[in-house]
Parts: C-alpha cells; structure tokens; sequence
C-alpha cells in the first residue's frame, strides 16, 4: 500500500523519498515508480540481548533523523506503529510535521508494554495520526490522539473482463500470508465439508508464510490434493482473482483486508468471517457479500456452500460488490490524505511564522 500511495504522490507531481531500514540494494516486492527515490538506511540488523538492542535502536534513530533532515520535506509520513515511534523520536525537535499511520488494528496487535508506553507517549507529538478503520480508531477513544479514518485505496489495473467459468471447473480463491491469523486451517475444514458435494470447484490458496507445510500436510491428511492448491504468493493478485468466481476471507482479525477489497473491485462474490477489522466495514450483509460469525467453520461452510450452488446469487452478489470501486477509489482516498497534508502544512505555517 506505500508503494501504490507513494508512486501515486509521484504521478501529482510531488517529490517522494521513501526512507526504509533495509539496504540500499534490497530488492522492493513491488515496484516503484523511477521518480520516487528511495533511501534504505541498512539499519536491519538483529540484536543478541538488550544492550545489542538498545545499541542498534540508536543506530536506527541517528540514521533515520539524518536522512529526514537531509531531504528536507514539506511532511514526513510514517506507516507500521514501532517505526512511527521511532520517527517520532528520531525527529523529536526537528521542525517537519510528522503523520504517522497505524496498519492494523491495535486492538489486536501487541507490541510489547515498552513499544506500547512509547505509543502514549510519542502519538499526541505527531500533527496527525491515521488508521484504516474505525474500530482501530476506537483503540484511542480514552487518549489525547484524535485519529483520522482513512481506509486503503483500489486502484484496478487493466484486466480483461471477468467472466464465469464456461468449462465444467469452478475456482473459489483467497489471498494471504500463510500464517496461523489468516484462518486456512479453518478455510480447509470448511471445504473439505462441501468438497465432496461441489465436485467441480476447486480452492487455490495465493501466498507465502510459515504455515505452509502444515497446510499441506492438512490438505494430504484431508485427501485434497487434487482439489486444493498453494502456488505461492503472486504480484499480480488482480489477475488471480479475475480468474475467480468466488473469494473468500478466513482471517481472525485483520488491519484492513486489502485482498477481500480487491475481491470486491473486480466483481467478485465474496464469504468473509466478520473479524475485526475491516469486513462489517465494507460488506453490507446479503447486499454486496456474506459476514459470517469469526472463527465459526460450520457457518463459513454453510455461506460457501450457499454461493457455490447458486450462480444467479453469486452474479447479483458480485455486481453490487464492484460498487467499492467507487467508495474505495483512488483519487477519492488520496484528496482525503491531500487535506491531512494541507492542515500540517498550515499548522507548521502558522507555527513557525
């Protein structure tokens, strides 16, 4: 998501320098656009006990408030809770308006009591702070931070039409890490249910993670081999699930569900368990998509089950699904962060005229 918002803020002209821990040589997953210039800080490296930390943890400060002072923004703007800390430290005293932005909902990702104290502390110094959703802004009701709801953009590549499979295979399709939150444990339990009973569909799991060997060993174990596929994690999630005829979201939480969004954008009928946070965000129940109860496998079965017998019910589904284009589009998302930047700028105006 930085990189589609950082090649974005390019496109409108503004100069954008992504400043990451990583090495100057490391290879991005996704591609950035030439004008964005990226700076990585090295500044990765593991620490053996606490002294090692603390060590490098002012290793990365130093680095970091270096490389803010020598490009000299207008904003900074910073993405994932302990490196919004940490800009907020490193550029403690400097005069850059700073927006930090949390990426999950913190309700449910721990960060440890001394990352979590240095949250209370450090969030009511940024001009701004922005979250996905409003159960995540939620999490700061009873503090002094007043978070601004800004939810992830779509932007839809070019991609041919999606159509309904016109041979006898139907695919049902998820996108995720392969990790304990994202529920594909659950996901293979429900569809081993309905397998026997839709003999032509198919589940293809898209993504990488730790998980992976349990998950095939629970796909063996449930005899699916043949029905059930993990390729891997892919680049281009639009054209996997314009392949598609139903998507389904097993997540037992989620900061917001990007894959289930782009799901929706390309006209796809969509299942998802109604987790924090994100899902009751943006399926209206029966309208443009099913919420089931979290965690529940018999009722994710019984949705799944529902869709995959009835292809008039997954078209009208579908069509009202494509309306997140609009909600969720792109110029709409960005003139929203265009105003968190107009204020800061105003207020750094008027704070230092």
């Amino acid at each position: 998501m930085l990189t589609l918002l950082a090649n974005a803020w390019s496109a409108m002209g503004h100069e954008v320098t992504l400043v990451t821990f990583d090495a100057p040589d490391a290879e991005p997953f996704f591609l950035l656009a030439p004008a964005v210039k990226r700076v990585g800080l090295n500044a990765m490296r593991a620490s053996a006990g606490v002294w090692e930390a603390l060590r490098n943890n002012a290793s990365r400060l130093r680095k970091l408030r270096q490389a803010v002072r020598a490009a000299q923004p207008d904003v900074v703007v910073s993405f994932i809770d302990t490196t919004n800390v940490t800009t907020l430290l490193a550029v403690s005293g400097l005069s850059f308006p700073v927006v930090v932005s949390e990426r999950t909902d913190p309700h449910h990702h721990a960060i440890g009591r001394a990352w979590t104290r240095l949250r209370r502390l450090t969030y009511p110094r940024a001009t701004a702070v922005v979250v996905q959703s409003h159960r995540a802004a939620a999490y700061f009701a009873n503090t002094t931070v007043t978070p601004l709801v800004i939810p992830n953009p779509v932007k839809l590549p070019a991609l041919p039409a999606r159509t309904v499979a016109s041979d006898e295979r139907h695919r049902l399709v998820t996108l995720g890490r392969l990790q304990p939150v994202k529920g594909q444990e659950k996901l293979l339990s429900a569809f081993a249910r309905l397998a026997p009973h839709h003999p032509s569909w198919t589940l293809t799991i898209h993504g990488e993670g730790p998980e992976r060997a349990q998950l095939e060993a629970t796909v063996s174990a449930l005899g699916l081999q043949n029905r059930v596929f993990l390729p891997g994690a892919t680049t281009e999630p639009f054209a996997r699930l314009v392949e598609a005829d139903l998507f389904v979201l097993s997540s037992a939480r989620e900061g917001f569900p990007n894959a289930l969004c782009e799901a929706m954008a390309v006209g796809l009928p969509v299942v998802s368990f109604d987790c924090p946070s994100g899902p009751a965000e943006l399926i209206t129940h029966n309208v443009d998509g099913l919420l089931v109860p979290p965690g529940d496998v018999e009722a994710l079965a019984a949705a799944l089950d529902r869709l995959m017998g009835d292809p008039a019910e997954r078209a009208r589904l579908g069509t009202r699904a494509r309306e997140v284009r609009e909600r969720l589009a792109l110029p709409r998302i960005l003139a929203m962060w265009d105003e968190v930047f107009r204020e800061a700028l105003e207020g750094r105006a008027s704070r230092w005229s």
